[in-house]
């Protein structure tokens, strides 16, 4: 496994990462399997969109299947049937945001389900083993995610606290051996809320701690405006190896992925195009459709004449409309596919300009094509 630059553009970096289940071209957009699915879609509509990776969440997947039902079914991607790579988050996010019922101590993190109130521990030690059931190709350490109003000393005790548990899950990791036969890697996350000197101070102790294959950023886009989490990274990127992949977590709107593209990062994920093709609402090359809105009622033009998909090149406007207003399944499935189509020729398209050194030229017209659609906190997929 290994991570190949391929060409740089200002800041913006074109590369390869290889893992044992296929080649992931960065930049890249990860759709979100939370619950080992991507909702409303098949993995046969995934992988045809042209998805090189997905996302898939260790909390969500103790709790249902459970890792007896993963181990019995040879892995996630048997479980699933999705036969390309899969990312997993190590939980960490899920549960300091959906528990209301948690503690944190040295030893991990206990919290009760959302689904039943039963009790649980996560240490660093047993997400390491959850994604060794899992069978992820890459997987994260547990992490505390503080939220983007923290003040400065409760994100220092937050970053210290996911240093300890990063040197403890490499330890587990490197103890440990991959259940299904094919190479696993594990990301440690740089937290530190919206304080510079912390970031500096949580990449520069994650960076000491092992020979990670990457990198993940986490604690934004979680309440933070977007302008802060721009300095942010501003000022984080220049501190991270440049030869292994960056990892922005839960990031973001089209603009979102635009401006971390432009500042180093390789890996996004989010909930946006799929939460909101359930919603009704669909991104176009010129800014965002609400599908239920009466003036679509007899727009019979393509979701948006730019775009390719088997959505847009099916079927129209009108029809979109009356599959959200008569509450047909079918209407989701179709506005999520036009989504995920969107993001990921947005990423293949912004790479593509990277490596004919164009990409800033691309940045400006793209944006300003399209109205700025402002970040939101990520939540369930």
């Amino acid at each position: 496994m290994s991570f190949t630059l391929h060409q740089t553009d200002g800041g913006a970096r074109a590369g390869t990462l290889t893992t044992d289940h296929g080649d992931i071209p960065t930049p890249i957009f990860m759709p979100v399997g939370t619950r080992a699915t991507v909702k409303s879609v098949q993995p046969r509509d995934v992988r045809e969109l042209g998805a090189k990776v997905i996302l898939g969440n260790t909390y969500h997947l103790y709790l249902r299947p459970g890792a007896e039902i993963l181990r019995a079914g040879g892995g996630l991607h048997r479980f699933m049937s999705w036969d390309g790579p899969i990312l997993t988050d190590s939980g960490g996010f899920q549960v300091f945001s959906l528990s209301p019922l948690r503690k944190l101590t040295e030893q991990g993190a206990a919290f009760q389900s959302h689904i039943d109130g039963s009790r649980h521990l996560f240490t660093p030690e047993s997400v390491v083993a959850m994604q060794r059931d899992i069978g992820s190709d890459i997987m994260m350490v547990l992490d505390e995610c503080p939220p983007g109003t923290s003040s400065w000393s409760y994100a220092k005790t937050s970053l210290e606290l996911t240093t300890r548990w990063a040197a403890r899950c490499w330890t587990a990791f490197e103890a440990s051996k991959p259940r299904y036969g094919h190479r696993q890697m594990l990301f440690p996350i740089v937290q530190g809320a919206t304080f510079d000197d912390l970031r500096r101070e949580s990449a520069s102790q994650l960076m000491d701690l092992a020979p990670w294959p990457g990198v993940a950023i986490g604690g934004l886009s979680v309440g933070e405006p977007t302008e802060v989490m721009y300095r942010v990274l501003d000022g984080l990127m220049p501190l991270l190896p440049t030869d292994r992949p960056r990892y922005l977590m839960g990031v973001g709107t089209p603009e979102n992925l635009l401006e971390g593209i432009e500042r180093g990062v390789d890996l996004f994920d989010c909930v946006m195009p799929t939460r909101n093709a359930r919603n009704g609402t669909v991104f176009t090359s010129t800014g965002k459709i609400h599908l239920k809105n009466a003036a679509l009622k007899a727009d019979f033009g393509p979701l948006d004449p730019d775009c390719g998909c088997a959505t847009c090149r099916t079927h129209s406007r009108a029809y979109l409309r009356h599959l959200f207003t008569v509450d047909e399944t079918l209407g989701l499935t179709l506005a999520t596919i036009h989504n995920l189509h969107f993001y990921l020729a947005l990423v293949a398209e912004a790479r593509t300009h990277i490596l004919v050194g164009t990409f800033a030229a691309f940045k400006r017209e793209t944006l300003a094509r399209m109205r700025p659609v402002r970040a939101i906190s990520p939540t369930l997929s």
